[in-house]
C-alpha cells in the first residue's frame, strides 16, 4: 500500500504565518488537532548577508539569504519542505519513503539523509543515461556487461549510497506523472508485499502542498528579519558582532542587579579571569581587527586557527551549550582534537563556570603530551596559572590509526556503517576516528567517563569524504549494505526489490 503526498493536503505548520487566509485556513483549523505536521530537520533561521559581487550597477545593493546553510548534509532549500513531508510520513505510519529525481538530485540526497535519520527505509528512482553505468562499444551499449553499481559514488550519489538507499536507475526521458509515478506505486506495492511496510510517495523536488509550507514558513522568517527596521539587517554567523556582544553585556548587568538585590557577594577570581572578564578581551580583539582592517596589514592565522583569538570561538560555544541545558543533561563531553584550539576553548569555559562535565578529546594526531603542552601554554597566556591541562581534559590516545588524514579499511567501513544505521555522516580524518575511539572506550574502559549521559561534539568535515577514498568501500567492501543500485531500465519489468 502506498501513501502518496496528496494533491490537496490540509496542513498547518507549527507557526503558520498570519498571511494564510481563505479556505485553506478554515480547513487547517478543522484538522489541526489529530495530526503531527512538523519534524525539525534544518538549522534555522538562516542569515541574510550582503553579497559583494563585482560589476554591480551603480546604486544596487545585493543581499543573499543563506539557505545553503540549513545543514551540512541536508543543505539547501529541500530541507524546509522535508520538515513537513517527513512529519506527514511518520504520522501516516509509513516505514519507507519513495521519491525520484536526476542521478545527482539534491532533493533525493536530502530525502535519503532525512529518512535515515528518522529510521525510515529510502528508495530513490534516479533518471540517468545508459552511458552512466553501461560499457559503450562503437556507440552501442553492451548490455551483457551491465553493472548498475558502475554509476559511481561521486557527488550526491556518495551520500545516497552512504545512507544505504535503494537506488533504481531509470531512463532520463521518463516524466513524473506519465511514467515515474505509476512505477513508484508499483514499487510501493512490492515493498508492502515483501516487508509489510507502507510507503510514502514524494514527488519530484518534494513540490506539493505539504512541501509548500516549508517556504511559507521561510517567507515568515524572511519578513521577521526585514520588518524590524524596514531594512535588511546583516547577521554574521552565530550573531557574533558588536551588537550581539551587548546581549552578554546586558546579561552581566542583570547579574549585577540580582547580586545587589539579594545582598549576596559576587566572587571575582585572581586577575578577573572568568567568563565575564573575558568580554574585556573580546572587545579588545574587535578593536584589534578594526585596526588591522584600516592598516591593510596581513593577519597570520596558525594551524587550525588555534590561538588566543580562535580560543574565544569555543568559549562562546560553551555558552551556547549552557543555554541548551547541557550542564544539567550530560555528564561527559567528547570531541576530536587535532590542533587543540577547540578543546582548549571548551576546557577553559568548563573550568571557569565550575561545570562538573568531564571533557574527553580523542587525539587523531600527535599524542597526549603534545596537546597538554599546547593547552598549558594557553592557560598561562590568559592568566589561568592555578590549573593545568591534565586536570581539565582527558586526552584519549590510540585512535590515530595510520596517522593524520590516513585511513584504514576498517575506519572507512565504520564511517559507512554509522551513516547507514543512523543517518549521521562522519568524516574520515577527525570525527570518524573520534567516534570509533568513543565507542571502543565505552566498551573496554567505561570507568574513565564521569557518567552515562554522554554528548559527542560533531565538528564537521564532510568534504573530506569526497576525495574518492570511500568508493572502494561502498562498491566492494560493504556491498551488502551500500551497493543497492538496481537496473530498472525497462518500465515493463517488475520492480527489482528486494
Amino acid at each position: 500500500m502506498s501513501t502518496e503526498s496528496p494533491l490537496i493536503l490540509v496542513v498547518r505548520p507549527a507557526n503558520a504565518p498570519t498571511q494564510v487566509t481563505g479556505d485553506l485556513r478554515k480547513t487547517t483549523a478543522e484538522n489541526l488537532t489529530e495530526r503531527r505536521w512538523f519534524e525539525r530537520l534544518g538549522q534555522l533561521n538562516t542569515p541574510i548577508q550582503r553579497w559583494r559581487l563585482d560589476d554591480l550597477p551603480a546604486g544596487v545593493e545585493l543581499f543573499i539569504k543563506r539557505d545553503d546553510m540549513t545543514g551540512s548534509t541536508l543543505s539547501g532549500n529541500k530541507v524546509r519542505k522535508l520538515e513537513f513531508l517527513m512529519a506527514d510520513a511518520i504520522d501516516r505510519g509509513c516505514g519507507a519513503v519513495i521519491t525520484c529525481g536526476g542521478v545527482q538530485s539534491n532533493h533525493c540526497r536530502a530525502t535519503a539523509v532525512a529518512a535515515r535519520q528518522l529510521g525510515l527505509d529510502i528508495h530513490l528512482m534516479l533518471r540517468s543515461d545508459v552511458q552512466d553505468w553501461l560499457p559503450i562499444a562503437n556507440g552501442v551499449p553492451d548490455w551483457s556487461a551491465k553493472n548498475p553499481s558502475e554509476v559511481g559514488c561521486e557527488g550526491n550519489l556518495l551520500q545516497d549510497r552512504l545512507m544505504g538507499a535503494n537506488v533504481y536507475l531509470v531512463q532520463r526521458t521518463e516524466w513524473y506523472e506519465e511514467k515515474l509515478l505509476p512505477r513508484m506505486k508499483r514499487l510501493a506495492q512490492r515493498i508492502k508485499e515483501t516487508s509489510g511496510k507502507d510507503s510514502f510517495l514524494i514527488p519530484v523536488g518534494g513540490s506539493n502542498l505539504a512541501g509548500l509550507f516549508g517556504y511559507i514558513t521561510a517567507f515568515q522568517e524572511l519578513m521577521e528579519q526585514v520588518s524590524r527596521t524596514g531594512k535588511l539587517y546583516l547577521i554574521p554567523v552565530g550573531g557574533s558582532n558588536l551588537a550581539g556582544l551587548f546581549g552578554y553585556i546586558t546579561a552581566f548587568q542583570e547579574l549585577m542587579e540580582q547580586v545587589c538585590r539579594t545582598g549576596k557577594s559576587y566572587l571575582i577570581p585572581v586577575g578577573g579571569s572568568n567568563l565575564a572578564g573575558l568580554f574585556g578581551y573580546i572587545t579588545a580583539f574587535q578593536e584589534l581587527m578594526e585596526q588591522v582592517c584600516r592598516t591593510g596589514k596581513l593577519y597570520l592565522i596558525p594551524v587550525g586557527g588555534s590561538n588566543l583569538a580562535g580560543l574565544f570561538g569555543y568559549i562562546t560555544a560553551f555558552q551556547e551549550l549552557m543555554e541548551q541545558g547541557v550542564l544539567d543533561r550530560f555528564d561527559d563531553l567528547v570531541l576530536t582534537v587535532g590542533s587543540g584550539g577547540t578543546t582548549c576553548g571548551l576546557c577553559v569555559a568548563n573550568y571557569l563556570t565550575g561545570s562538573k562535565i568531564k571533557i574527553h578529546a580523542v587525539a587523531i594526531c600527535d599524542d597526549a603530551a603534545y596537546f597538554h603542552r599546547h593547552i598549558n601554554a594557553t592557560l598561562q597566556e590568559i592568566g589561568l596559572t592555578d590549573v593545568r591541562s591534565e586536570d581539565i581534559v582527558d586526552i584519549i590516545e590510540g585512535y590515530k590509526g595510520r596517522g593524520y588524514a590516513l585511513s584504514t579499511k576498517k575506519e572507512l567501513e565504520f564511517v559507512a556503517n554509522i551513516a547507514q544505521t543512523s543517518g549521521i555522516i562522519l568524516d574520515p580524518v577527525y570525527t570518524g576516528k573520534a567516534t570509533m575511539g568513543l565507542l571502543n572506550e565505552l566498551r573496554t574502559n567505561q570507568s574513565r567517563f564521569h557518567g552515562n549521559r554522554i554528548l559527542f561534539l560533531h565538528t564537521g568535515g564532510i568534504f573530506g569524504l569526497y576525495d574518492g577514498r570511500m568508493t572502494s568501500i561502498l562498491k566492494d567492501g560493504m556491498r551488502h549494505v551500500t551497493d543497492r543500485v538496481h537496473d530498472w531500465w525497462n518500465p515493463d519489468d517488475d520492480p527489482p526489490f528486494p
